[in-house]
């Protein structure tokens, strides 16, 4: 979000709601959904957010 310059309040404004930048925040799960209007918003892919660990 900070290299793209995308702001909390566009998140907001983009329908993602106070609870869910919450569990963001304390690394918390997320739908698909969800990380789909992120992207959408952000102008990313899911592989540029999320990373698999073993």
């Amino acid at each position: 979000m900070k290299e793209r310059g995308v702001t909390q309040y566009q998140l907001l404004k983009g329908g993602i709601d106070n609870k869910t930048l919450d569990s963001l925040k304390k690394n918390k799960n997320i739908t698909l959904l969800t990380l789909e209007k992120i992207c959408r918003i952000v102008g990313c892919t899911p592989n540029d957010v999320v990373e698999f660990k073993e």
